[in-house]
């Protein structure tokens, strides 16, 4: 057996505090240490090159890297080792950045003895590792897209366009998701609906997508490259197929209720489609205010329907895909502010709304035709109090972080304010002014300008006075309390994930940030990965974000599908968990606790005095496996090892720490 250990300086974020000479000399003494060194940037391609040369010249067989993160660098030195002849996976990393350097900045004498002590178990440890070996698997080039936003539909054409079949789907009966509904965008003031309509016809259109809306995903199995999906395709009570969107229908229909698409300001009938632009731009019937599905006397629909497509005994249906990628792009919803800020008027209030109610005002199709006006009595207001962060860096009542887009589309609320209604004043009520996106600063800068007031301070409440509201806060800046009578009061509510998000990440496989928005594997290298290999995240559904930012993501998530689409098979990773059935006791608490699903029941048979008898025992999933350990740390009779990890190998890693 003959170790190289190789101790990185990372400049002065390790060799600042560490002392990695003396680590260095420390190493060559550990048993089966043949060679130990210490390098600036063992990273670099010089050090790359230092370690090929000392495997070759040194003969080793096992090799010890001390640097940063191995989350960072190990698929770097694993291609270095394999360069030089080894196996990949006879490296073992010790961290001694985060872990050594970085947490005792001001003690480097305890710093460099942890280090040494690190090292020592690595050696230990590396002293047991095995080759393993990469296995191989095809790959359905097929995708599935969660979500219409503008983000599914940016990565759905993405993908399409490469080449590679597409199923994209809604929840909603129209895809478009919120983009659809807003006015302008910030910072050029140009049309929403003008930019997202047409990919939303272009989705609809295009050879290689299937669109399919009014669904939700109900169930997934299998792992990258495979994966089978059931499609809960939601009853519309409407054949599409014989539908000619002609519109008697709902004209017809005498039943109203209030509107989701117009934020709850107007009404639609029971069978609608959300708006004229609509994507399939064909309707549904609401089951739960339809008359007649409720047992009450009516069936208009049917009777006016010149193709005869109104179908009231239509079921919902479930299919099974095939897919070898998803796209995660469920989106956002708003902040429920009505239930944390009493104070702004518990929802009572009708001129108290939200900035996309105001969307929808302010919008050439929306129910007012594109006047502000009050919802109460329908009047224009002139004076509009705006209060940003109702609900974001709130951690008493709302959300600890950032919504990111709500200081500019403020901005641009209160510039239309200004623009449209002569002689209107708009104020805004802000903590801070965020403006982190191209042009965004001189947009703000326009607002200012224009004569919007903006008032550093909270709002502390907002009451009655009249036909007006009385807004009460206070200026930080200038030491005062405020009070201003607002005809209209409009709230820039906190982003958060999508209705059911958690639950349909259980679904799938993969795993929510404490917020619950989508987990990425790494902020920096892998934002629009899941943990869970062949699943990628594009839009809100991994966190707040503005449109060119939500775009961009998707767009990279639809790259990550072509790369992976690029290949005809996928080495799967061989660090995973594996079950000695002579052990197992088929008391199948792993599943249970694997977060991946990668572990089932299989039965096997066993021969003891001339007889067979079958017993359950766990099988892991190769494809679906990420080697995390969760099952290994629940097995109570250790029939569960990880390979890289294995019981054996960090009883000696603990052994050589103990009896150092």
């Amino acid at each position: 057996m003959r170790i190289g250990v190789f101790v990185c300086w990372c400049g002065s974020n390790i060799g600042g505090v560490v002392d990695v000479p003396r680590v260095a000399v420390e190493a060559a003494r550990f048993p089966h240490v043949a060679h130990s060194v210490d390098y600036k940037y063992t990273c670099s391609e010089p050090g790359q090159k230092m370690i090929v040369d000392a495997i070759k010249e040194h003969k080793l067989d096992r090799v010890v890297v001390a640097s940063c993160s191995p989350r960072l660098h190990e698929p770097t030195f694993r291609q270095t080792i394999a360069r030089a002849g080894l196996n990949p996976y006879l490296l073992e990393m010790v961290n001694i950045r985060e872990q050594c350097s970085w947490v005792h900045a001001k003690e480097p004498d305890k710093a460099t003895a942890k280090a040494i002590d690190l090292v020592r178990m690595a050696v230990a440890k590396a002293a047991l590792l095995e080759p393993l070996f990469e296995g191989a698997i095809p790959v359905t080039k097929k995708a599935l897209v969660v979500g219409g936003g503008i983000a599914g539909i940016q990565a759905a054409l993405d993908i399409a366009d490469a080449g590679h079949k597409v199923i994209l789907v809604e929840r909603e009966p129209t895809i478009g998701g919120k983009m659809v509904m807003l006015d302008k965008t910030f910072p050029t003031l140009d049309c929403s609906a003008c930019i997202s309509t047409p990919k939303m016809v272009a989705v609809a259109q295009h050879p290689n997508i299937e669109l399919v809306t009014y669904a939700e995903v109900t169930a997934v199995s299998g792992y990258i490259g495979n994966f089978s999906v059931t499609i809960k395709q939601k009853a519309r009570y409407v054949d599409h197929a014989s539908c000619t969107g002609c519109g008697t229908c709902w004209e017809k229909c005498p039943k109203k209720v209030p509107g989701e698409f117009n934020q709850y300001l107007d009404n639609r009938k029971a069978i609608y489609i959300p708006f004229p632009q609509a994507v399939p731009n064909k309707p549904c019937i609401d089951a739960a205010n339809c008359r007649l599905l409720n047992g009450q006397k009516c069936g208009v629909c049917a009777k006016v329907c010149p193709a005869g497509a109104i179908d009231y005994e239509q079921k919902d249906e479930y299919r099974q895909v095939e897919v070898g990628a998803i796209v995660m792009a469920t989106g956002y919803d708003l902040f429920n502010w009505a239930q944390a800020y009493g104070e702004y008027g518990y929802g009572k209030f009708p001129d108290v709304i939200t900035g996309l109610q105001f969307e929808r005002l302010v919008n050439a199709s929306g129910p007012t035709g594109g006047k502000i006006v009050r919802p109460s009595d329908g009047k224009e207001p002139q004076n509009v109090v705006f209060i940003k962060c109702v609900g974001s860096r709130d951690e008493a009542k709302g959300k600890a972080y950032c919504s990111r887009a709500c200081c500019l589309y403020t901005a641009k609320h209160a510039h239309q304010v200004l623009e449209k209604i002569p002689g209107s004043r708009a104020f805004v009520f802000y903590m801070d002014v965020r403006t982190p996106g191209k042009a965004y600063e001189e947009f703000y800068q326009r607002t200012v300008n224009e004569g919007a007031r903006y008032i550093r301070g909270r709002v502390s409440k907002i009451s009655r006075l009249g036909d007006k509201l009385l807004v009460r806060g206070a200026d930080t800046l200038l030491g005062s309390q405020v009070e201003i009578e607002a005809d209209l009061v409009v709230l820039a509510t906190a982003m958060v994930p999508a209705e059911n998000s958690r639950e349909l990440a259980r679904t799938i496989g993969f795993t929510t940030d404490q917020d619950g928005f989508f987990q990425e594997a790494h902020p920096k290298l892998r934002p629009v990965e899941a943990n869970t290999a062949g699943i990628f995240l594009a839009g809100t559904c991994q966190g707040p974000k503005d449109i060119p930012d939500t775009v961009a993501q998707a767009s990279a998530a639809a790259v990550k599908v072509c790369a992976l689409f690029a290949k005809q098979e996928i080495a799967t990773n061989p660090m995973i968990a594996e079950v000695n059935e002579t052990h197992c006791q088929g008391c199948l608490l792993c599943r249970d606790v694997c977060p991946f699903k990668a572990i089932e029941a299989k039965t096997i048979s066993d021969k003891a005095h001339g007889t067979v008898k079958t017993r359950p025992v766990a099988r892991v999933n190769a494809g679906l496996c990420q080697g995390c350990g969760s099952c290994t740390a629940s097995c109570r009779s250790g029939a569960i090892d990880l390979k890289g990890f294995s019981n054996e190998q960090i009883a000696s890693a603990v052994k050589a720490f103990l009896c150092c």
